[in-house]
């Protein structure tokens, strides 16, 4: 879907970007992180041309991107940034309808479109879509940046620190309705980000960027447990290597399905990481667990957790 090929990029006679070989699968989430000025940002806006690459080549759909004009590349990518960008002066239907009315959609389209995304990011239309960006929380905003991007039904999604200005719950609400778009969708993303839990969360492969080169590439899994060298080891953080590994797993990986237990239930489908605090908060040894259907389905013991993240090492080289 999209390939680079010993990619640079000098900015002033120096490397932001040196020698990079990266292939982006369709339909694939990837996370570029790494440390400031690790060259992650002038990677993503290589994609659409926001920022032109000096050597090497760029393929998007098996094509050099260079020969796409710069319009119409940039059309078939959807883009959403911290700041947002939204037009002050225009309502969010206005906003979202930006790039169909450039393609000139016909006017009952862009209104379902609108409808839509509005509908699958959590933002009633009939009390949304005539407001105007002072009139929305900062979240809200954020739900529009993405809606606008995805309005024209994009092939891939680039995001550039999307939620790095919001508050933590609302951040967690937004990377959770991301995570839900691209499984209904289905669609490449390309998301830039400082966050490790972040990348953690939403990533189906990290790319961990230092010094304008690619250090390590693959699962989330992967770089925790088989790290490639002490960089990478101290990047994910040491002290906090078990918590991270538990919010890769999931309740429904470790409950014991032979046993039942009265009391407030947890979802199979919470991370390990979440029933941790639940398990510290409630002062227990044991928590009842139910399906995605609220039926009762087992027993999560905090013997089981702990005991379960030692074999971790073992599942990743496996897979």
């Amino acid at each position: 879907m999209i390939e680079f090929e010993n990619v640079s990029k000098f900015f002033q006679g120096k490397a932001a970007v040196r020698d990079l070989s990266l292939n982006i699968k369709e339909g694939q989430f990837t996370v570029l992180i790494g440390t400031s000025g690790s060259g992650k940002s002038t990677t993503l806006k290589m994609i659409n041309r926001l920022v032109e690459h000096d050597t090497g080549r760029i393929r998007f759909a098996g094509e050099e991107i260079r020969n796409f004009d710069v319009k119409t590349l940039r059309r078939r990518m959807g883009y959403a940034i911290q700041s947002i960008g939204l037009f002050p002066h225009w309502n969010v239907a206005q906003n979202i309808a930006t790039v169909p009315q450039l393609l000139k959609w016909p006017q009952a389209r862009v209104n379902a479109r609108i409808d839509e995304l509005l509908d699958l990011l959590g933002l009633e239309a009939a009390q949304f879509r005539d407001r105007y960006p002072h009139q929305l929380s900062g979240g809200q905003q954020q739900r529009v940046g993405v809606a606008r991007a995805l309005a024209a039904d994009p092939e891939v999604l680039l995001m550039d620190e999307p939620f790095g200005a919001l508050d933590p719950v609302t951040r967690g609400a937004l990377q959770q309705e991301i995570i839900r778009i691209h499984q209904l969708l289905g669609r490449t993303i390309v998301l830039v980000t400082h966050d490790i839990d972040e990348a953690l969360t939403l990533a189906d492969r990290i790319v961990l960027m230092d010094n304008g080169q690619v250090i390590q590439q693959g699962t989330p899994l992967a770089l925790l447990t088989h790290p490639a060298t002490d960089f990478v080891r101290d990047f994910f953080g040491r002290s906090e290597w078990g918590l991270r590994l538990l919010s890769l797993r999931h309740v429904a990986e470790r409950v014991r399905t032979h046993e039942r237990l009265d009391g407030e239930p947890i979802n199979e489908t919470v991370t390990l990481r979440e029933a941790l605090s639940l398990f510290v908060h409630r002062q227990c040894q044991r928590l009842p667990v139910v399906n995605q259907h609220g039926e009762p389905c087992g027993v999560l013991h905090f013997s089981d957790l702990v005991q379960g993240e030692k074999l971790w090492g073992e599942d990743a080289s496996a897979s």
